[in-house]
């Protein structure tokens, strides 16, 4: 099983990451990739992701903008 971050524009047009990310063996590992990177991400013009085991979405669109209060 290979998993994999989708990155999209908040219009959920696909852009790409700041630099190549590779496949993660298991869905905690590519989480924990995207919450030490959703920084980066954001300030390279990634507004979403979407998380996909072999192709397939398990969930998102994910934002990456902080929750308005």
């Amino acid at each position: 099983m290979a998993w994999t971050w989708q990155f999209e524009k908040a219009d959920g047009t696909s852009t790409e990451p700041p630099a190549p990310v590779e496949d993660f063996a298991t869905q905690g590992d590519a989480e924990s990739w995207v919450g030490e990177n959703w920084k980066e991400l954001l300030e390279s013009g990634v507004d979403q992701v979407r998380l996909l085991e072999d192709g397939t979405e398990v969930y998102g669109p994910m934002s990456l903008h902080a929750a308005a209060e």
